[in-house]
């Protein structure tokens, strides 16, 4: 095996810790010694023990350490947080050599590690497997570069580019656009991510509770932007105990406890953003409707683009947002078109 292969399999460990890792990043280590693995770990859960440390733990044989290389996903901690520097631990665990994908853009870190191992005498290549580290830790990037979550939108759309019906007299209910295989897929992606962000109108017409149900995981911390406090008191999302946030410009009192209300002097997609910031939230999926998603795209506030396109035809309704991308991934699920694009802003 090769540096490449042993940082693929760092990196696949990295993955198990999802969104129990956030706000801190997703890593994986792994430890060889004379082409074996001996060691191995992840970063399982914030403010429990990084990759490096489950890693040299997992080693039954700490006298092999000094004569092994250690792979590492993102670059080794310089500082103390919740735990203490794992730069430290590479250095006092003397390390043959150390691996690493690529560089952490947190300021506390960026170069610090990679910079501490190296001085210790101990030889240190960056840059193993980097793009795909970057993609695994996007969301992480993402907040401490831009200094905002991830923004994932998510739309349905008929072939002939409608997201729903034009909706009289009230009318209310779901309009179900894709297969119903589609839904738990959807339910996935809303559990790998810490927020779920909807316009006021998806609840009043939906009756949306922007929950997993379709599948094992934590729900997303939902936000609706509500300008007039228009959703009706009878809506799934005030009955569950799901934490939620309204955004607002009124003031307002007697909701659920797990209901925040959250007046903001002016909505805007900044200022939910930098709110979200602000709660430590690296990333949020955006699922409607129309003038919320459109928002987004017209600020150019986007990351990733996730496209549903159902078989059915509407020829009139609510349209689809218009949107330029970079296509990275087109798959079929039954009937249904998936297409993902990336902002290439």
């Amino acid at each position: 095996m090769e540096d490449k292969d042993y940082m693929q399999l760092a990196i696949d460990l990295a993955k198990k810790g999802g969104r129990n890792a956030a706000p801190n990043p997703m890593v994986g280590s792994v430890i060889v010694y004379n082409n074996e693995i001996i060691g191995k770990g992840y970063h399982q859960k914030c403010g429990e023990a990084h990759a490096e440390v489950n890693a040299v733990n997992s080693v039954l044989d700490k006298t092999l350490l000094p004569h092994s290389t250690i792979y590492v996903s993102l670059e080794p901690c310089a500082h103390f947080g919740k735990t203490p520097p794992c730069a430290d631990l590479i250095i006092a665990s003397k390390f043959k050599r150390c691996v690493i994908a690529c560089t952490d853009p947190f300021s506390e870190v960026s170069g610090k590690g990679n910079a501490r191992i190296q001085a210790a005498g101990i030889e240190t290549t960056v840059g193993v497997l980097e793009q795909e580290a970057l993609e695994l830790n996007k969301r992480f990037f993402t907040f401490h570069q831009k200094k905002r979550p991830y923004v994932i939108l998510k739309w349905a759309q008929t072939q002939d580019g409608f997201i729903d019906i034009n909706r009289d007299n009230n009318q209310k209910g779901q309009f179900w656009i894709t297969q119903p295989e589609t839904k738990k897929l959807v339910h996935q992606w809303r559990s790998e991510e810490q927020a779920i962000l909807v316009g006021w109108k998806t609840i009043a017409n939906d009756d949306a509770s922007l929950t997993v149900r379709e599948v094992e995981g934590k729900n997303p911390t939902r936000f609706v932007i509500d300008p007039q406090l228009s959703i009706p008191k009878s809506a799934q999302l005030f009955k569950d105990d799901v934490p939620t946030v309204i955004y607002t410009l009124k003031e307002a009192t007697d909701f659920p406890g797990h209901v925040e209300v959250k007046r903001l002097s002016e909505i805007t997609v900044s200022n939910i953003l930098d709110d979200l910031y602000a709660r430590n939230i690296l990333s949020v999926f955006v699922e409607g409707g129309a003038f919320t998603l459109k928002e987004f795209i017209a600020t150019s506030l986007w990351d990733e683009a996730r496209i549903l396109t159902g078989e059915a035809e509407l020829e009139q309704g609510v349209q689809a947002p218009n949107i330029t991308g970079k296509v990275v991934q087109q798959d079929k699920l039954g009937k249904d078109q998936i297409s993902i694009l990336y902002n290439k802003l």
